[in-house]
């Protein structure tokens, strides 16, 4: 008996504190399992993080990840607030495009041969908090994996690209709402 009633108990809890938002008159106060602060906050609009690589710079160009990063971005903010997402611009609006999407080598063997290279994507973000502007930002996200240059690139990107995307999110995800 006692037992059962310590599991609903934690239940209710686990319930109840999983990404709640609570209101009183004007004032929200916002938490998140993820350490999100979100007070004051009701809206958040993602806009289309346009691709900005030039191909003739010797970048590589990517017609559908825009879209999909774009998407990532929007899913992980629904996924770890309690915030609406709108068309236009919300109380919290991302914006940025896509800078960096290439490969370089990164260790030259003795014979000049490339030992590895880099697959590195940058993000370039801007962050408007239109309740606290003191939250708002423009910043570039790197984030990069390093492989065996017995691996082509084609092969790379489809190993390390939702690795590198979710590294990127979480990273300006953290930036705007967690406070690092």
């Amino acid at each position: 008996m006692i037992s059962n009633k310590i599991f609903i108990i934690i239940i209710i809890n686990l319930i109840l504190f999983t990404s709640c938002t609570f209101r009183l008159g004007p004032l929200s106060f916002g938490y998140s399992t993820k350490g999100a602060t979100t007070t004051g906050l009701e809206t958040v609009s993602v806009q289309y993080i346009e691709n900005r690589v030039l191909e003739n710079n010797g970048g590589i160009v990517q017609p559908s990840f825009s879209q999909e990063f774009t998407d990532a971005l929007k899913d992980y903010i629904q996924s770890n607030t309690n915030l609406i997402l709108i068309n236009g611009l919300g109380d919290a609006d991302f914006e940025g495009e896509i800078v960096t999407y290439d490969h370089n080598p990164v260790s030259i063997t003795a014979d000049d041969i490339a030992a590895q290279n880099r697959y590195t994507i940058t993000i370039k973000i801007r962050f408007t908090n239109s309740v606290n502007s003191e939250m708002d930002f423009e910043s570039s996200f790197s984030r990069y994996e390093d492989y065996s240059s017995d691996m082509t690139f084609e092969d790379a990107q489809d190993n390390y690209t939702k690795d590198i995307v979710d590294l990127l999110i979480e990273d300006i995800f953290n930036r705007a709402f967690v406070n690092w």
